[in-house]
């Protein structure tokens, strides 16, 4: 029998055969965190684009030929500096011509004023007749006309000497030149823009239905206007980093886009150093709104599912349970929970693979790291809340 039992044990593989059987392995370890509950901003991020505050296009008024360029193109001009110069000759000639006719029109205005006079005394002590009389009176008056057009040409030559010197209407970057020196220009012909930098615009859209919200949330106009005082806009440039000047509500257009349904805003940033240029673009970003109270939760411990999210809750007795959740506005590494959790529940944040419905676990803490700044995310419904949708 001992021979027999020996053989069956030695078939069967049985290295421990006749021992206990070994122990369960421990509980898995995983990294928990607890629900956190605060007041978290609301931001709202947009692409927008620059634009400068004033777009002046430099265009001649009179012809002539160009005899100067006074600037650097792309450099910073102040305003009613000199940019172009024309020939002023031909000008001061026209300018002293239209002095003349005006001193000659004006003398015989004046002679027929006191042919005028001494007619009517002459009617009033029945020398002449009342239609001599009438006749020198509207010479006189005909002679002053003429001698007002002729002033009237006197300034208009004037004006044309003075757009002979062409200069800047704004303080701004004067852009390169379309013309060369020499060059017999035309009136309304284009020289040059200036655009003005400090402050910059930057334009960007929000949606009909934000646009639609906000307006019956603010329908007082006092109220608006008070709440877009307080808006502060930051513009996140294209390497990433955030503009150090924050930006103001500007204005709003006047109508919705009737192709994308969306309402075209502006803000205004200030530029020091001329750093932004016109056609960048950027990333927009306001805070519109702070949520009370919100629940926040780690991102990488939220599972998705078919559409659906949940989170794996770790119970006083150490044991898993699997809770579906809704899920709000996505916030830096953060994301706020809208129904599901408590504050100071723990989550799995790490080994969520591990954690199973109703098994138990080993936790440990979970340290956070370092949180970006808050940036919106298109995940979970968004608020409705811009510079002017909140």
């Amino acid at each position: 029998m001992r021979t027999f039992a020996f053989v069956v044990c030695a078939i069967a593989g049985l290295a421990g055969c006749g021992k206990s059987a070994p122990p369960a392995p421990p509980p898995p370890e995983v990294l928990v965190t607890e629900v956190k509950q605060q007041d978290v901003p609301i931001y709202n991020e947009y692409v927008g684009q620059l634009d400068a505050s004033v777009n002046a296009t430099i265009e001649s008024r009179v012809q002539g030929y160009l005899v100067s360029q006074n600037y650097k193109e792309g450099q910073l001009v102040k305003k009613s500096d000199v940019l172009f110069q024309i020939d002023r000759r031909p000008f001061e000639a026209a300018l002293a011509q239209a002095k003349a006719a005006f001193l000659q029109a004006d003398a015989s205005a004046k002679q027929a004023e006191m042919n005028a006079q001494r007619a009517t005394d002459l009617f009033q002590r029945k020398v002449s007749s009342e239609q001599e009389r009438d006749n020198a009176v509207q010479s006189a008056a005909a002679a002053r006309a003429q001698a007002a057009a002729q002033q009237a040409a006197v300034e208009q030559a004037q004006l044309n000497l003075d757009y002979t010197t062409i200069t800047a209407p704004v303080d701004g970057i004067a852009g390169l030149v379309r013309v060369q020196v020499g060059d017999l220009i035309n009136a309304n012909t284009v020289l040059t823009t200036v655009t003005k930098v400090d402050p910059i615009k930057a334009y960007f859209t929000v949606s009909e239905q934000r646009y639609s919200e906000y307006a019956k949330r603010y329908a007082d106009p006092e109220e608006r206007a008070t709440h877009e005082k307080e808006l502060k806009f930051e513009l996140i440039l294209v390497d990433g980093s955030v503009y150090p000047h924050t930006g103001e509500m500007y204005a709003a257009d006047n109508q919705v886009d009737v192709r994308t349904g969306s309402l075209r805003i502006a803000a205004l940033f200030p530029n020091p150093g001329n750093i932004l240029r016109p056609g960048q673009f950027a990333r927009i970003r306001v805070e519109s709104d702070i949520k009370h109270d919100a629940l926040l939760v780690p991102q990488r411990a939220v599972t998705e599912l078919q559409g659906t999210y949940q989170v794996a809750v770790v119970g006083p007795d150490n044991k898993v349970h699997v809770q579906p959740v809704k899920m709000g506005r996505r916030i830096g590494h953060d994301w706020i929970v809208e129904e599901g959790l408590h504050a100071g529940d723990r989550i799995v944040v790490e080994g969520v693979q591990k954690a199973r419905d109703g098994t138990a676990v080993n936790p440990k803490p979970w340290t956070s790291p370092a949180s970006p700044s808050p940036s919106p995310s298109a995940a979970g419904p968004s608020p409705s809340a811009s510079a002017t949708t909140r």
